[in-house]
């Protein structure tokens, strides 16, 4: 059965949709009945309080665990009920960015990013990932430190290699669970931009954060998730007081 199937071309001109999406942990529902939809270049912020279930949206994003019931789709692929032998596949799809960076301590920046594009695509020889690493670390500001090891790099240097790693395989989707969470405020604003700027590329960016300052100010289109539920879908420059203000 082809991945890209006659159900899911109709899917084409969406990156990224949930289609009421529930996924259960035994009695306790983490996402309850989410519909959503994401196009090609949005810069996306999901939201919500502590347990909302933004993690675990994010994971049925990349394949991590499935959904108990519903469908997921990313780029055209029905990441819902791929065969594991698929799931890598769809992770060439999807850029990862974490709020500990997930850096290999013993590898270079430039190893760091290298070693994620070969996981990725085999057949790519050493020098191409390296000279691919190089650029993806210059278009994130770090070229002049490719050789750095990572306990050498601020933490803000630390996310910008991680965003290169996310990237240097040109996903078309890019998911950051809380990629300033661990920095302080002027470092987390280089981030956001940054993220605009890949979104502003073409890339479908979605952002999970605490950050209400970055997110009032960014004027992005806002998902708001309480309890496991969408309760707010806000368009782009009409965030105001967001909607699960009163539970944080």
């Amino acid at each position: 059965m082809p991945i890209v199937s006659a159900v899911s071309l109709c899917r084409l001109s969406s990156l990224l949709e949930f289609v009421g999406v529930t996924r259960a942990y035994g009695e306790r529902v983490a996402v309850d009945e989410v519909d959503m939809r994401l196009d090609p270049g949005e810069l996306v912020f999901l939201v919500g309080p502590s347990g909302a279930g933004k993690t675990t949206l994010l994971k049925l994003i990349n394949r991590e665990i499935r959904p108990t019931k519903g469908e997921v789709w990313v780029d055209g692929m029905p990441a819902h009920s791929l065969p594991v032998s698929k799931i890598a596949q769809l992770r060439r799809h999807v850029g990862v960015v974490f709020q500990d960076y997930k850096l290999l301590p013993r590898l270079t920046a430039m190893e760091n990013v290298a070693f994620a594009l070969q996981v990725v695509d085999l057949r790519i020889s050493d020098q191409e990932a390296a000279d691919r690493s190089l650029d993806a670390l210059d278009a994130v500001g770090l070229g002049d430190r490719g050789t750095a090891f990572p306990h050498q790099l601020s933490g803000g240097q630390q996310q910008r290699v991680a965003i290169a790693r996310a990237v240097v395989s040109q996903p078309p989707l890019l998911i950051a669970d809380e990629p300033t969470g661990n920095l302080d405020v002027e470092t987390a604003w280089q981030i956001t931009d940054l993220l605009e700027d890949i979104a502003n590329f073409g890339t479908t960016v979605l952002v999970a954060t605490h950050n209400l300052d970055i997110v009032k100010r960014m004027q992005r289109r806002v998902l708001t998730l309480v309890d496991g539920r969408l309760v707010r879908d806000q368009p782009a420059g009409r965030v105001g007081r967001l909607a699960w203000a009163a539970w944080s």
